[in-house]
């Protein structure tokens, strides 16, 4: 980065006041029908919701990155009303009627996006003004923590050609914004493979390779060794049943890469949902 463009980077922040820091989440959403169902894991975001205000700070502005927007190079929604997407199907009626209306926040995402840099070409963020929204990734979580929907929202997509080095990179950039008021949620699963789904099996019935791979992350992220998750691949045959595409598993990078040095994590949600997504959630701060 040149010294002019640090300095840009350095005053668009100036817009956004400094707050008590922010804790970073990451949460398994697994299922959409979690959005509106009475179960366990609805209920944990709700009670999770509840605690804002109390044990931490009202965000001022809720920053998502879900597994569900990729893009080439790196974007942040920046429309005033970011639409409510039902990005699935073969669901039932009352899930395509949800609506989740918080507003957008259009010049904290263009203070944000100048602030931020691209890992592979070291420009500012790119801004959609109009095409994405807020994505199930995103809303069938945060309606259940904050189903006043008075809090804005913004996306961030990931780049799914780069590599996941590069998306823990930026994640560690969304550090500073932790201390402006802004929540970071990463949402998506820590395995998650459709094709192996098995509907009718319990919360604590999962594949063999499910709970090896779960358990590796969820020691990475228990010791401390957060870099070390960029690197999940390496566990080969493993991964590759975990995650036959990986885009559920990149939103940790992201919040791991926002945690800061000597943060303690706190795990909920450690079960399966059909045997072979982990709903495993993480909060640290």
């Amino acid at each position: 980065m040149t010294q002019i463009a640090e300095a840009a980077s350095l005053e668009s922040l100036k817009s956004l006041p400094f707050t008590p820091r922010m804790p970073v989440l990451f949460l398994g959403h697994g299922s959409p029908m979690n959005a509106i169902e009475d179960n366990e894991y609805r209920r944990s975001w709700q009670e999770l919701g509840g605690q804002f205000g109390k044990k931490w700070p009202t965000p001022r502005l809720v920053l998502c990155i879900s597994a569900h927007w990729l893009s080439r190079g790196w974007w942040l929604t920046a429309m005033a009303k970011p639409k409510t997407i039902h990005d699935f199907g073969g669901f039932p009626q009352e899930l395509f009627d949800q609506q989740y209306p918080a507003p957008g926040a259009p010049e904290a995402a263009r203070a944000i996006g100048m602030a931020m840099r691209q890992p592979d070409t070291h420009k500012p963020l790119a801004l959609d003004e109009q095409e994405w929204g807020l994505d199930h990734g995103t809303w069938s979580v945060l309606k259940p923590m904050f189903p006043q929907a008075d809090i804005p929202v913004i996306q961030l997509s990931m780049d799914y050609g780069r590599p996941p080095a590069e998306h823990y990179a930026l994640g560690q950039q969304l550090r500073a914004l932790r201390e402006r008021g802004v929540l970071i949620v990463g949402s998506g699963n820590i395995v998650h493979n459709l094709r192996a789904m098995q509907r009718t099996v319990s919360s604590d019935q999962a594949y063999d390779w499910a709970i090896e791979f779960d358990r590796v992350i969820g020691e990475h992220i228990a010791q401390g060794r957060l870099d070390a998750l960029s690197g999940f691949q390496s566990l080969g045959q493993v991964a590759q049943m975990a995650h036959p595409t990986h885009e559920h598993y990149l939103p940790l990078l992201y919040a791991a890469g926002a945690v800061q040095p000597g943060e303690a994590p706190q795990s909920f949600n450690a079960s399966f949902q059909g045997a072979s997504i982990s709903m495993r959630s993480v909060i640290w701060g």
